[in-house]
C-alpha cells in the first residue's frame, strides 16, 4: 500500500463502532470519510438505489435482496445489530388469535414485507410453528427499498392516508408489527421514525424462554446491521476488506472490555449485556464461520418468503475478510 484509498462510508454510532467512526482506531490504508445519515434507514435506500457510498452499513434482508438483482456490492461479515424475534408481533385481544397458525386468514400489517424484523419473525413462525405464510395477507404501508422487488400476490399496500396503527386500533388489521416495523410507528423514513404507543399483547408471551432454547438447539441469532463494501473498491484494493474487517473487530473487542468492566453503560449495552445470557460473552460475533448457520437461515427464508429470485450462495453473499 501507498497512498491511502479514499473511501465514503456511511455507519451508524454504535458504541462499538464509534472508535473507527471518530478516527481512534483508524482502518489501515484509508482515508475515511463518514457521512452521518439519520436514521440510516435513509443511507440504505441511498446505496441500494443509487450506490451513494464506498462503505455502507445495510439491513441484511435488504442486501441479500439487491445483491440477488445484481447490486455491485457486497458484505463483509460484520453484523453491528443482533437480537432475536420471537417476541414484537402483536395481536388484538378479540381477533382470535392464540397461536401462529391463527394469522392464516387474517390481515397483517408490517412496514414494508422485506423489513429484516418482519423477514426473521416470519422464519421463526414458519420453521418453528408451521405458519403457511402465503395464507397471511401482509398489509404494508411503505416502499421497499430494492425498486426490483416483486412482492407476492398476499402483500397489499394500505389505503392511501391510513396508517397502520389505525387499521389496526379499528380492527381492520387483526395483528401487527410493534416498534418501527409496523403499527408502533410513525414518520417516514427521511423525517426519521417515531415510536408510537402500542397497547396489544405478544402474540409469544414466552418469547424470552423461546429465543433461548431456538438459539440453543440452532443456532441462529438473528442479525440486523451488516456493512457492504462496492464491487469496484475491492477489484482495485483487495486488501481493504481485511483492513476494514481488522478495525472493526479491534474497536469491538475494546467494546467487549468495557462491557466487562461496566463502564459508562447505555441501554443499547445493557441489551447486549442481557443477550450474553443466551448467546455468550461475545453478543455481536463477527466472521463467516461464526455466523454460517445465521447467514444460511436468513437466505433461505428470503427465498421461501417470495423476496429473492434465486437461491445464492455463501460466496456471491460475503467476502471472507480472513483469506
Amino acid at each position: 500500500m501507498s497512498a491511502k484509498v479514499h473511501l465514503k462510508i456511511a455507519i451508524a454510532d454504535h458504541p462499538q463502532t464509534s472508535a473507527v467512526r471518530n478516527g481512534s482506531i483508524p482502518i489501515e490504508g484509508v482515508e475515511a470519510e463518514f457521512v452521518t445519515v439519520k436514521p440510516q434507514i435513509g443511507a440504505f435506500r441511498r446505496m441500494v438505489r443509487d450506490v451513494e457510498f464506498d462503505v455502507c452499513e445495510l439491513a441484511p434482508t435488504t442486501y441479500i435482496i439487491a445483491r440477488a438483482y445484481g447490486a455491485p456490492f457486497v458484505a463483509l461479515p460484520i453484523f453491528v445489530v443482533r437480537r432475536f424475534h420471537h417476541g414484537g408481533l402483536l395481536v388484538r385481544p378479540d381477533a382470535g388469535i392464540r397461536t401462529p397458525k391463527d394469522l392464516e386468514g387474517k390481515k397483517v400489517g408490517v412496514r414494508a414485507y422485506s423489513v429484516t424484523t418482519g423477514v426473521w419473525t416470519r422464519q421463526v413462525l414458519i420453521d418453528e410453528f408451521g405458519l403457511d405464510s402465503s395464507k397471511v395477507t401482509w398489509v404494508v404501508d411503505d416502499e421497499e427499498h430494492v425498486t426490483q422487488l416483486k412482492l407476492p400476490s398476499n402483500v397489499i399496500h394500505a389505503p392511501p392516508g391510513t396508517s397502520l396503527a389505525a387499521m389496526m386500533a379499528s380492527g381492520e388489521l387483526s395483528a401487527g408489527f410493534g416498534a418501527n416495523a409496523g403499527i408502533g410507528r410513525t414518520g417516514d423514513p427521511t423525517g426519521g421514525w417515531k415510536e408510537v404507543a402500542a397497547d396489544y399483547p405478544d402474540l409469544l408471551s414466552n418469547a424470552t424462554e423461546l429465543e433461548s432454547e431456538y438459539y440453543a438447539r440452532t443456532g441462529v441469532y438473528p442479525m440486523h446491521g451488516t456493512i457492504v463494501v462496492k464491487d469496484a473498491v475491492l477489484a482495485a484494493n483487495p486488501w481493504v476488506a481485511k483492513s476494514i474487517f481488522n478495525a472493526f473487530t479491534q474497536a469491538k473487542q475494546d467494546w467487549l472490555a468495557r462491557l466487562d468492566a461496566g463502564e459508562d453503560l447505555s441501554a443499547g449495552d445493557n441489551k447486549y449485556l442481557k443477550l450474553r445470557k443466551i448467546v455468550g460473552h461475545d453478543p455481536l460475533p463477527y466472521g463467516i464461520e461464526e455466523n454460517r448457520k445465521t447467514i444460511e437461515a436468513l437466505e433461505a427464508t428470503a427465498f421461501k418468503q417470495g423476496l429473492t429470485p434465486r437461491r445464492m450462495s455463501m460466496d456471491e453473499l460475503f467476502v471472507d475478510p480472513r483469506v
